[in-house]
């Protein structure tokens, strides 16, 4: 059975002089402040779209590791992803990189990274976000 989640925005006001909010509906853990400022100079204590797209695929690419590794006979003790989205004013998100480390008993690096390429590639939020060039660092 599919699933839906849902999040909205309030947004007042101009983009450049404006600002708004964003809201966690479905688990309600929150309501977010965001503007273009945050958005495209410095966060300020404010977030912006990218920074939930890289929330967002960070646990996406973490799960879909932990089940590939898991399904290998592998599971890992932990693991530790992050994710940079580059906004660029006028043309949009450039490029995504995602970095992750981990600890996975009886699994060489050569497996580990391959089971991170594979994560990558099946991860639901990259493919949703595969018009955008996807790198990946395993350290």
């Amino acid at each position: 059975m599919a699933t839906t989640r849902r999040a909205s925005a309030v947004w007042d006001g101009s983009l450049l002089e404006g600002g708004g909010k964003v809201t966690l509906d479905s688990s309600g853990l929150g309501t977010y402040a965001v503007s273009w400022p945050a958005r495209a100079e410095e966060p300020n204590g404010v977030t912006s779209p990218e920074e939930l797209i890289a929330a967002a695929h960070a646990a996406c690419f973490s799960m879909a590791l932990s089940s590939g590794l898991s399904k290998a006979g592998t599971p890992p003790t932990q693991l530790r992803t992050s994710v940079e989205v580059d906004f660029q004013p006028g043309t949009g998100i450039t490029g995504i990189r995602l970095s992750v480390s981990g600890d996975v008993p009886g699994l060489d690096e050569a497996g580990f990274t391959a089971a991170a390429e594979a994560a990558k590639a099946g991860c639901p939020v990259s493919k949703a976000l595969s018009a955008v060039p996807i790198s990946l660092t395993v350290g």
